[in-house]
């Protein structure tokens, strides 16, 4: 059976024009890109516990419907009209976003990297991948290595009492695994607040998922 090649999914326009791309840039590209950004940058409320960037993330574009739910929103506008829910003004917006409604405008998926630059309480692009810098809280420069020195293991060991984190089992010394709670590829560092004992089961189980 000949091997059926995947469909290459092009990114929002506005994220390669955030990016500072050329509009026409391939798809492979954009992703090259995003995987370096990703490697530097780090969702300031991973770490911080909240949003330092306030109002500004409202300026940056909401991530794009995919065609199904356009399809189902459209749907329950249609359904609210007939039904009489709207005041007059908010009538003749809806009317017009149903008549003008067409699902060509809207992609069948998205890459999943889009979805993981958006802001899962506002919604918007999180505007660190488009305006930060790859530094810390201390203004050191963020680490785009995975290493962990040997004093950081040690402390951590200590700190953690040669426990996994994850399912509280006594780990012996060849045993212990060292996990990243932010991923290295999502922009963690390897300092010791982000890294934490775990078992290989346990590690390899959580991949590259983040747990706040």
């Amino acid at each position: 059976m000949p091997h059926r090649k995947s469909r290459v999914l092009q990114y929002d326009p506005d994220i390669v024009r955030l990016l500072k791309l050329p509009k026409r840039t391939r798809p492979s590209t954009v992703k090259r890109v995003l995987k370096a950004v990703f490697r530097t940058r780090c969702k300031p409320c991973w770490e911080l516990k909240y949003c330092p960037y306030g109002p500004l993330v409202e300026q940056f574009p909401l991530p794009r419907i995919i065609r199904a739910d356009a399809i189902r929103h459209n749907e329950f506008l249609k359904q609210q009209l007939k039904a009489g829910a709207y005041d007059a003004s908010h009538k003749r917006m809806f009317s017009a976003e149903v008549k003008n409604f067409d699902p060509r405008n809207f992609p069948e998926q998205t890459p999943e990297e889009e979805d993981f630059m958006g802001c899962h309480i506002f919604g918007h692009y999180c505007p660190v991948f488009f305006v930060g810098e790859p530094f810390t809280e201390t203004g050191d420069l963020r680490r785009g290595d995975s290493s962990i020195s040997f004093q950081t293991k040690l402390r951590v060991a200590r700190r953690d009492n040669y426990t996994c984190q994850e399912c509280g089992r006594l780990l012996r010394e060849f045993e212990l695994e060292f996990d990243h709670i932010i991923p290295r590829s999502l922009g963690g560092t390897s300092d010791g607040h982000n890294i934490r004992l775990t078992c290989l089961k346990c590690n390899r189980k959580k991949g590259k998922h983040v747990e706040l």
